[in-house]
């Protein structure tokens, strides 16, 4: 059964390659200067399987088991079309335009996927790995893993990091689509830290392709408005909606600390094993209370990345856009302001002006 999937994933990386890849940088004359037509094929083919299963799996889940009910869901286009400008054009462009180069000047060849066995790094040091892909597989994925954990806590904890992964954060109406929603500078820089661990620990890129559809597909269904989860047991292992949507919600001024929590992107073992899981609270509304981050609901894709890039030199000309802290911007010269010099209370939106009609989720 195994190897006819392989064979048959095979077959369709091969003509995908052949009748659409191939003519398609013949065509732009670029020949093999964005990396192996074959590679590129798979992206395409795990790009569409990717949209299927959000469109045709997580979307419904949103309307037969939601965890916020909302009387529309105009702030949830945006999202999508970051979702598709994503998957169809940007990450590829990204990913062959960019980190194949760097690939290559950190010791990667141009043939690098063409096997299933660690390619250098750290893992060749493990003895007999090579006859183990799949073990090799499993302890990159930790790495990878614990790598995005920490790296998405410098992202909450930097204030010039905030300042463009606020922009994410800002959607008030969390949903299936809204994993892609992000600055490009942001994108930018968590792409190199995660393909440097990939480069690190020396795994190839057909496996480096298989983790990010695993890790893209549990992102889509984690930010996915629902109430339906892993359970109790699987849920302190892989994070769930619940468990990310409270890492989403807007600060609580009666417990400024608690949405400084999960932070793990496809396991929470990491968010149990650093003290900063949250289980056991209520629905809560997402998006962030500061007015300068908040106003991203209001503009489309341009406007906001210009938005965040904005907030992000500010915050990197100052000095306390260095210091670890949690911080605000100033809404002319958006300068960071330490959220303890602040009264929090001043967070709190003016329910009417949000377009959210919210019930518990049980």
């Amino acid at each position: 059964m195994f190897d006819a999937v392989v064979q048959f994933w095979s077959s369709l990386v091969s003509w995908v390659s052949g009748h659409v890849v191939v003519p398609v940088l013949s065509f732009l004359h670029v020949g093999q200067a964005m990396g192996d037509p074959n590679d590129i094929a798979a992206a395409v083919i795990i790009a569409f399987l990717q949209l299927v299963i959000i469109s045709c799996i997580f979307r419904p889940l949103e309307t037969f088991a939601p965890a916020e009910v909302w009387t529309d869901r105009k702030l949830t286009r945006i999202d999508r079309t970051f979702t598709l400008l994503m998957v169809l054009g940007l990450n590829p462009l990204f990913a062959f335009l960019v980190l194949t180069p760097f690939a290559n000047l950190l010791g990667g060849g141009a043939d690098v996927g063409a096997t299933a066995e660690p390619s250098g790094g750290l893992l060749s040091f493990v003895p007999g790995i090579e006859q183990h892909p799949f073990i090799a597989f499993f302890l990159y994925y930790i790495v990878y893993d614990l790598t995005y954990y920490w790296m998405h806590r410098a992202q909450h904890a930097i204030p010039w990091w905030w300042a463009l992964h606020s922009m994410h954060h800002s959607q008030r109406q969390m949903n299936c689509w809204t994993n892609d929603r992000g600055s490009y500078l942001d994108g930018v820089l968590q792409s190199f830290v995660l393909a440097s661990a990939g480069l690190l620990m020396g795994v190839d890129a057909a496996q480096f392709a298989l983790l990010e559809l695993v890790s893209e597909l549990v992102q889509n269904f984690s930010h996915t408005n629902t109430r339906i989860g892993f359970g109790r047991v699987f849920e302190r292992i892989f994070v769930g909606p619940i468990f990310h949507r409270l890492h989403h919600m807007r600060v609580d001024p009666s417990r400024p600390n608690l949405h400084n929590c999960n932070f793990g992107q496809v396991m929470s073992v990491w968010d149990n094993l650093f003290g900063t899981a949250l289980y056991g609270e209520p629905i809560r509304p997402t998006g962030v209370g500061d007015p300068t981050v908040d106003a991203d609901n209001g503009r489309g894709v341009i406007a906001m990345q210009w938005g965040a890039l904005r907030r992000f030199w500010g915050a990197v000309r100052s000095v306390d856009g260095w210091k670890l802290q949690e911080v605000a911007f100033d809404e002319k010269d958006f300068h960071p302001i330490p959220v303890d010099h602040m009264d929090l209370h001043a967070f709190e939106h003016d329910e009417a002006t949000v377009p959210l009609e919210r019930t518990s989720a049980v």
